[in-house]
């Protein structure tokens, strides 16, 4: 049976509408949910005593179930005459106060300023179906008929997707009137979230319009977005705020229902943000793993990336999440990277938070009622604590912050904003060696301790930075490269660039004006990284074969480990340049 028109234009037709519900029968056809999932939404702009009017009420059994709670002021309307026998039939014994009227809403017999509330579900989507002239006139005669029979300070309630084009028209026209315009999202059930054929990859949305008293010589526009079913509505400066906010939801709710249906898209991330100010608050990257066998608990997890661990390869790579995911052991994992200038209690709040976002974002074929669980490092949300934060002229917002490290050692970093996973320059903090510190551990050292007693706790970081560390692989070759000179006093005679350049012209362009300048070249290739160490020198004659080159190197080492300096031990100096060679 064929109940959908061949052209969106038969939705404005009375003969479509009519052979519809003679086709359909008595069985109620529901436009963008039922009274279940709308209720949420209805009973938080609608009050019992008011008297509505539904538009377009089709076979819905909204009107019917709104009866039922208490709404029984209604009246409803559709241009069809079959469903309105129906309806009236349906109800002429069981809800006596409600009527059914076989009308034109583009030319409502009404007097003014009859309802409290025009309640419209899925009529406005049905007749602006195109931007023509001719449907648009429909529409400015429709909704100036709504506006007439409202009271002020009635809403007009409009259950729609919210397409681009009737988002603009709505808002657009009550705006323009000097109503209060007001964007609500309905959350969907969670099990529509789950099941085999989510009935729209749009979300539902419903246009809260308010009739405002005219102030003449006024300019006011008031427009408003409720993300959530029970959220604070936030305040928006124009019309095309509004729209975007909502094409970022749908945008979101597109990717879930592509997730849903199917593994392996790719690279997929996004941000989730502080309902009240708009700002990041998680970052979510989804990682796929198609060779997991499928098992009742290896559907889905969430990774809690502990604060200023979000830098890390295993973290802040694709590759690195991708090995997360495999070793975890699930078909599915989302890591969840914590912001920077957002407050988060633990990880039971975090995870109480993001309880219902990330369930859709579950893949399908997952079982009802699954528990997810959340992983992380340790079991805890790691330590960030800002030091400093300016912008430069050159690179943009940046931040200076301690955080604390898998060993529990703490690290200062410089990270520029404008590409946050990435550490510009690190230190490592010695633990707290003030007076008072010492003092207290000496105090506490002649204390005897029970045997089974647990053991220190890390010290907190001190503002003195350790200078026998280096944090990074290029950093250690960088200072291995120093035992080219030929006397370790002497820091003359070796130009050592840290080259990072993923354009193969650029790269040698410059590796040709190197040489331009300096006739010996070493290359020192770090494994797993772009960076590349040239060690460039003047004279060739001071070349030196590996053997030579590792000897000098160990004596550069022994100079460097003098006594009353520091020094890492975790790396050899020699090691760093076995792998170099002649350009």
């Amino acid at each position: 049976m064929n109940l959908l028109p061949k052209s969106s234009k038969e939705f404005g037709s009375v003969d479509y509408w009519e052979k519809f519900f003679q086709q359909r029968g008595k069985k109620a056809f529901e436009w963008y949910g039922t009274y279940l999932e709308l209720c949420g939404v209805l009973h938080k702009y609608m009050k019992p005593r008011e008297k509505v009017l539904v538009i377009g009420c089709g076979n819905s059994e909204l009107s019917e179930q709104l009866y039922d709670v208490g709404y029984e002021d209604i009246v409803n309307i559709d241009i069809s005459e079959v469903v309105i026998k129906q309806m009236k039939e349906r109800n002429a014994s069981r809800r006596p106060q409600m009527s059914f009227l076989k009308m034109d809403m583009t030319q409502m017999e009404f007097p003014d300023a009859s309802f409290q509330v025009v309640l419209d579900k899925g009529t406005l989507d049905a007749v602006l179906t195109d931007e023509e002239e001719k449907t648009l006139q429909q529409v400015d005669r429709m909704l100036a008929e709504v506006g007439r029979v409202l009271q002020v300070g009635g809403r007009y309630l409009c259950i729609s997707l919210a397409q681009a084009h009737v988002l603009k028209k709505a808002v657009g026209h009550f705006s323009r009137e000097g109503w209060m315009v007001r964007v609500h999202q309905v959350a969907s059930s969670q099990d529509q979230v789950l099941e085999a054929e989510p009935r729209f990859s749009l979300p539902v949305f419903a246009f809260i319009m308010t009739k405002f008293r005219p102030v003449p010589g006024s300019a006011l526009q008031i427009f408003e977005l409720c993300a959530q079913e029970q959220g604070k509505p936030v305040r928006l400066e124009s019309a095309e705020q509004l729209a975007e906010a909502v094409r970022e939801r749908q945008q979101y709710a597109w990717l879930c229902s592509q997730l849903y249906r199917k593994a392996g898209l790719g690279s997929v991330s996004l941000d989730l943000c502080n309902g009240d100010t708009g700002e990041p608050r998680y970052t979510l990257h989804v990682v796929d793993s198609p060779t997991v066998k499928p098992s009742r608990d290896s559907h889905f997890a969430i990774f809690i990336i502990p604060q200023g661990r979000e830098t890390e390869w295993l973290f802040g790579m694709e590759e690195g999440r991708k090995q997360l995911a495999a070793s975890a052991g699930f078909r599915r994992l989302i890591t969840v990277a914590l912001h920077r200038g957002q407050q988060y209690e633990g990880m039971d709040s975090i995870q109480a938070e993001l309880s219902a976002r990330v369930m859709e974002l579950a893949p399908a074929g997952m079982p009802a009622r699954q528990q997810v669980p959340f992983l992380s490092v340790g079991g805890d949300i790691g330590v960030r604590t800002v030091q400093h934060q300016d912008c430069s002229p050159l690179s943009g917002d940046y931040v200076v912050e301690d955080v604390q490290g898998d060993d529990k050692r703490y690290f200062r970093r410089l990270i520029f904003l404008s590409n946050r996973n990435v550490v510009q320059s690190e230190a490592r903090l010695l633990k707290d060696v003030s007076h008072r510190a010492q003092k207290k551990r000496k105090k506490d050292k002649k204390k005897q301790r029970p045997a089974d007693a647990p053991e220190d706790r890390p010290a907190a970081p001190g503002q003195c930075i350790d200078r026998s560390y280096l944090c990074c692989e290029h950093h250690k070759a960088m200072i291995a490269g120093l035992a080219l000179l030929r006397n370790p006093e002497l820091l003359l005679g070796v130009f050592i660039l840290n080259l990072v350049c993923r354009d193969l012209g650029l790269k040698d362009s410059v590796l040709a004006g190197l040489k331009a300048v300096f006739p010996l070249l070493y290359v020192r290739r770090i494994e797993g990284e772009v960076n590349e160490i040239l060690f460039c020198q003047l004279h060739p004659e001071q070349t030196l074969a590996t053997p030579e080159l590792l000897e000098v190197a160990e004596a550069l080492e022994q100079t460097l480990r003098r006594p009353g300096r520091g020094w890492d031990d975790t790396y050899v100096l020699s090691d760093m340049l076995k792998t170099v060679k002649i350009v």
